[in-house]
């Protein structure tokens, strides 16, 4: 098998599901870190690769998939060894797409209505609303967990998804381990895979002490 480029981003939650799905089925990916900074060869390299230009983007061979919920479906189908992470059964296909759903409708998108004014809006602190969003979203993910995993008792894409997000949030908006005990067992589970911190956690660290370093910088500069 050729080696596969992904274009991506080690703060990206989207991409950083995208690495987790690699790394459990074992693929090898040729990673073109990206900063979105228009103007470098790899921007203008990446423009070509993607209309919305938006990452992550997968390139496989000359075959271009965009949005990472249908990169980590196209990994599993083409490359995986069973159905466990994408199930073909209906019933539990039709279950991981409705986790795709909240994660993406509801857990990612929440975090970027609280991150996006911090980064790119110059604010200097967290909407009170916005927070209590992102506590409702961990009410509904926490509602979702009735076994180990996002879908049952095995884990599937749809736990890469929703940690990528919510790996990230905790860092910013801590999670109440009393009030929310199924994430944070959750979060334990998923810790323990053995690809976890270099395809995960160190990124979502980072994108979580990036948005609060930033929130301090804007504040300071009303001092």
């Amino acid at each position: 098998m050729d080696k596969l480029v992904l274009y991506t981003n080690k703060k990206s939650p989207p991409c950083r599901a995208v690495k987790l799905t690699a790394r459990a089925l074992g693929i090898e990916l040729i990673e073109k870190e990206m900063t979105l900074i228009r103007g470098d060869k790899l921007m203008e390299e990446f423009m070509k690769v993607s209309p919305q230009h938006t990452i992550p983007v997968l390139d496989d061979s000359g075959t271009i998939i965009t949005a990472s919920h249908a990169i980590m479906i196209y990994l599993v189908c083409k490359y995986g060894q069973d159905d466990s992470l994408y199930p073909s059964d209906l019933v539990r296909r039709a279950r991981v797409h409705t986790a795709l759903h909240l994660e993406s409708g509801v857990i990612f998108s929440r975090l970027s209505f609280l991150f996006e004014p911090v980064i790119y809006a110059g604010k200097s602190y967290f909407h009170s609303d916005r927070v209590e969003h992102i506590r409702k979203a961990y009410q509904l993910l926490e509602d979702s967990l009735v076994d180990d995993y996002v879908v049952g008792n095995s884990m599937t894409i749809a736990d890469f998804s929703s940690i990528s997000s919510i790996a990230s949030l905790v860092g910013v908006v801590p999670l109440d381990e009393v009030k929310f005990p199924k994430i944070a067992a959750w979060i334990g589970r998923m810790k323990e895979l053995p690809y976890y911190d270099e395809a995960n956690g160190m990124g979502a660290l980072e994108l979580a002490d990036f948005v609060l370093g930033k929130k301090e910088a804007n504040a300071a500069q009303y001092l």
